[in-house]
């Protein structure tokens, strides 16, 4: 597994698909590198650099322990940080991870969000 860390690489997972769950926004895009890559985005207005770092090392712990078995093998995963996101409990996370990665795998995403 490889981690995102190019600007562009973020955009492009954004017009792929996307699966929204209380705790996070999972977006899935297939990529040219044949690799699984993910990418972890958490936003300021999440909270301060603690509670944003702390979100940050959950995901990173919860990809770690589930892509390789349940992600999409040449796809880009992106976990984007929800309010409240946080103080969901870590298996909790973990089933709406799993429950995100499934219907990710089957091609249900949620429809696109509306600008404001």
């Amino acid at each position: 597994m490889t981690v995102l860390q190019k600007r562009a690489d973020f955009l492009a997972a954004n017009r792929g698909l996307r699966v929204a769950r209380p705790g996070f926004v999972l977006l899935v895009n297939p990529n040219s590198a044949e690799k699984l890559r993910f990418g972890i985005t958490v936003t300021k207005k999440i909270g301060n650099a603690v509670v944003r770092n702390r979100m940050k090392r959950r995901f990173r712990a919860l990809l770690r322990e589930m892509l390789p078995e349940q992600g999409l093998p040449a796809h880009d995963h992106v976990l984007i940080g929800r309010e409240g996101g946080v103080e969901h409990d870590f298996t909790k996370l973990r089933e709406e991870l799993s429950a995100a990665l499934g219907r990710a795998a089957q091609g249900k995403g949620d429809p696109p969000r509306r600008r404001k």
